[in-house]
Parts: structure tokens; C-alpha cells; sequence
């Protein structure tokens, strides 16, 4: 399991009701990660103003979305002449790679399990309200589930201090390692700690969608699909702790799931980046000016 993965948390985005699940904040991230990431360049406001039309994203919004994202400092802008321009920042960058590796590195289905837990376990005065929401949520985005009241575990061994940078908690928490022991079974864990029908729930929903002749057919090309099948999937890998696949039904539906993105994913890169290439208005950013340091939770 990945252990550097970030926490992407656009809910109080003021625009993002207009667009329903498609919010224009993980659009956006989406869009950078499939046409920005690994080039030292910005693009238009006005570019990224008409891919989001295409989905339904109104200029406002947009625009509201950019704005927030520079205070974040996940996007750097970069005046020209009259234009605006916007690039990534080390945070943005550190958290669309984290997002690469968790789609093409680690997969949706754990194969490699070798039957440990790492376990944290934490207690937190009533008043930190904040602080326990905040730990809860970095703990559920790096693979965690909650056992019982105070104790969280996640399979495999995760790097616990990189989970929890920044936040001041250490002397809080009590981090192990372990191996489920009788009458302690480790299929009754993963069921006991994660909604196991939920998750199967959200990848039957994105096989409604996409598995079958034509999907996406109200989008007017593929470089259109290839963003809201990359949307779609990110939502389900970011809330997915690839449970040992040892422990889970046959028919777990990520398998094909999985299947299904890398097949369209394939079928839509090259007329996406042809479009891209034509459309995008594009400027260039020094080479590595962007701080390669490691991400912090997107907030």
C-alpha cells in the first residue's frame, strides 16, 4: 500500500453543488493530472473555463475553484500580457502523483497481502474536535478502517509518522504492527473495520456506468471521457483500502472494475492528448521551480 497518498477534501466548495458528484475542484485535479503533471508548464484560465463547460461547470464556478486552489497553494499563477495562467505548486504536483501511483502502481486489488495489520490506536480530549476529525480523515485516505472506539487498522505496513505529518499528534497516538491471532480471524477484521458493502456498492455504480458499448454518450468526445472516467475512478481508489484480496468474494467487483478503466483509459489517451495539444493554450514554467517536498492535506 501506498503510504504518501493525500487527503482531497472539496465538499465546502462553494460551486460544487451546481455540477452534483462532479465537483469542479476534483475536476479540475483530475484534468491537471492527465495533461499537466510531468510538464513544466500553465495553462489558460480560459482554457480550463471550456473543458469545464464540457462537463456542465459554469464559468463562476470555475473561476471561484482557481481562486481557492491558488490560497491553497495548489496552483501558481503566471501572468502574460493580459492572460492568466495557471501551473502547479510542489503540494499540487506531490498530490497528483500520489494519485498516478495509486491508479497505475498500486492497483485496486491487494495480491500481496502477507497477513499483517498495522494498527494505531489514539485518545484525544472531547474538546480537540478538529484535531480528531482531521486525524480521522488522513487515516481513512491512507487505508484505514476504524475496529472499535480509539483503534484503527489498515493491511499492511503503513508509514504512520508520514500519515500523520503536521498535525502534532504523535505523543497522542500508539502505532504496532500485528497478525490477527484466534479466535481472531483476519476476514472477520476487514469486515469488522470496513464497510466492505459499500465499497462494492461504489464499483458496481461505476460498471453501471462504463461497462457497456458507447458509455458517457452525452459527452461530445473522447477527450471528455477520458476526463470523467479519470474523475470517476480517483473518487473510488481514494476511498478504497484494498483490502487483502485473500478476504473478499470472487466476484469482487474492483477486479473488473479495474479491468474496465485501464481498457477505456487506453482506447481514449490518444485522441485526449491530440486534443489537448491542439486546444490547450499552454505556457511554459521554469523547470523545476516547483518544491519537490512531500504532500500535506489538501483541506
Amino acid at each position: 500500500m501506498t503510504t504518501t497518498d493525500t487527503v482531497i477534501r472539496d465538499d465546502e466548495a462553494a460551486g460544487d453543488e451546481q455540477a452534483g458528484s462532479l465537483r469542479p475542484q476534483s475536476l479540475l485535479l483530475s484534468f491537471l493530472g492527465l495533461h499537466v503533471l510531468g510538464r513544466d508548464v500553465a495553462v489558460y484560465s480560459g482554457s480550463v473555463i471550456d473543458v469545464l463547460a464540457r462537463v456542465g461547470v459554469s464559468e463562476e464556478a470555475v473561476r471561484a475553484t482557481l481562486a481557492r486552489m491558488v490560497r491553497r497553494d495548489l496552483l501558481a499563477r503566471h501572468r502574460r500580457g493580459r492572460k492568466m495562467y495557471f501551473g502547479l505548486t510542489g503540494r499540487s504536483d506531490a498530490v497528483l502523483r500520489d494519485g498516478h501511483d495509486r491508479i497505475w502502481s498500486a492497483g485496486a486489488v491487494n495480491r500481496d497481502w502477507d497477513g499483517t495489520w498495522t494498527l494505531v490506536g489514539f485518545s484525544l480530549p472531547e474538546a480537540w474536535r478538529r484535531q480528531r476529525h482531521d486525524l480521522r480523515t488522513r487515516l481513512v485516505w491512507a487505508g484505514f478502517g476504524s475496529l472499535q472506539n480509539g483503534l484503527w487498522i489498515a493491511p499492511g505496513h503503513v508509514d504512520v509518522p508520514r500519515v500523520v505529518e503536521g498535525l502534532g499528534l504523535d505523543g497522542h497516538l500508539n502505532v504496532m504492527r500485528a497478525h490477527a491471532a484466534e479466535p481472531t480471524e483476519a476476514a472477520q477484521l476487514a469486515h469488522r473495520a470496513f464497510d466492505t458493502a459499500g465499497i462494492a456498492a461504489r464499483y458496481r455504480a461505476f460498471l453501471d456506468r462504463w461497462d457497456h458499448p458507447g458509455p458517457a454518450p452525452a459527452a461530445p468526445d473522447d477527450f471528455t471521457r477520458q476526463l470523467l472516467l479519470h474523475n470517476d475512478w480517483l473518487q473510488l481508489v481514494r476511498s478504497d483500502p484494498r483490502l487483502p484480496a485473500e478476504h473478499l468474494p470472487a466476484d469482487w467487483p474492483a477486479i473488473r472494475a479495474e479491468q474496465v478503466f485501464r481498457t477505456l483509459s487506453h482506447r481514449y489517451d490518444t485522441p485526449s492528448r491530440e486534443r489537448a495539444v491542439s486546444t490547450l493554450d499552454t505556457v511554459p514554467t521554469p523547470p523545476g521551480s516547483r518544491d519537490a517536498s512531500a504532500p500535506a492535506p489538501v483541506e
